[in-house]
């Protein structure tokens, strides 16, 4: 059987999945590497196939899309994983933000990243769970939990035009100020410390980064067995368009309505308002009231060539 199994999405990157598709076979045949290849038909269907793959006795299973194919790819693997199958975790980049690629070291290049597969070294990094919204019984994520106004630019970079990842989320953020200025009032609790207060933004970093470049947690590293959680209390237009950026810096743990935290356990509820929240760009909340988060130390293997994002 052949030891790598390609997931691609073709509708991913706005189609560039699949007009990546012969230039990955193409490489894929050069580096002499023997692998099945597959295509996504439906959101969701990723999870099938990696979990098939992966009970199918597939060594590494390659996601090969953005961040959401990612996502679904790691779920797969986690159910066949509680079924006693593991299988590791490869990454091929066709996707417009690729942040939890960038967040393991992956190169967005196509080649490089054959050439990371080829090369096979291996590392174990963190996943996060979160449960709630329309997943009652938990999602497992590589990069991020947003709640607030990432979830709502997340909303609105899907009505974008298909520019490259980081202009649309850019677009979409300029948007979202005017239509979201306000978030809700939250309970959020890290490893039992308690706050309450008015939020703009709530995000709960595995990564780095959001949106192919605004470093909402510029010291994140997947593999600490910690949450970097960036917390962005309520601002005013003006200051909010100040802070963008810092954000693209990494620059907004100096400003005054930014709190950043690190914990394994999160519980985030709303006091006032609701909860919209998005993990690795899909969107898993829009009314609800509760999210509950928890660290996985050493989860997932996947295929690197790096020992992180610099």
């Amino acid at each position: 059987m052949p030891g790598y199994k390609l997931i691609v999405n073709p509708v991913s990157g706005a189609g560039t999945g699949g007009r990546s598709i012969p230039k990955i076979e193409s490489l894929m045949k050069a580096s002499g590497l023997s692998y099945d290849m597959v295509r996504t038909e439906r959101r969701g269907h990723a999870i099938d196939l990696a979990r098939e793959a992966a009970l199918a006795g597939y060594d590494v299973v390659v996601a090969c899309g953005g961040d959401g194919t990612s996502n679904e790819v790691i779920n797969g693997l986690k159910q066949a994983q509680a079924l006693g199958h593991s299988a590791s975790l490869g990454v091929l980049c066709v996707g417009r933000g690729n942040d939890f690629a960038f967040a393991i070291g992956i190169p967005i290049d196509l080649q490089a990243g054959v050439a990371a597969l080829v090369a096979d070294a291996r590392r174990t990094v963190d996943l996060g769970r979160v449960t709630g919204g329309v997943f009652p019984d938990g999602r497992y994520f590589g990069s991020c939990v947003g709640i607030g106004f990432d979830a709502v630019t997340t909303i609105e970079v899907s009505k974008m035009p298909r520019w490259g990842g980081f202009l649309s989320f850019f677009a979409a953020v300029l948007k979202t100020i005017f239509l979201y200025p306000y978030g809700p009032t939250v309970r959020l609790d890290v490893d039992g410390r308690t706050l309450t207060l008015p939020t703009l933004m709530v995000s709960i970093m595995n990564g780095r980064r959001l949106g192919g470049g605004f470093w909402m947690a510029p010291t994140a590293e997947p593999d600490d067995g910690l949450f970097d959680v960036c917390v962005a209390h309520q601002a005013s237009r003006r200051r909010i368009l100040a802070l963008i950026p810092h954000f693209m810096k990494g620059t907004q743990p100096t400003q005054p309505e930014i709190q950043m935290l690190q914990g394994r356990t999160i519980v985030i509820e709303a006091l006032k308002g609701v909860l919209p929240a998005q993990t690795d760009g899909e969107i898993i909340s829009t009314e609800g009231r509760r999210l509950d988060i928890e660290m996985l130390p050493g989860a997932l293997q996947v295929v690197s060539p790096a020992t992180g994002a610099r």
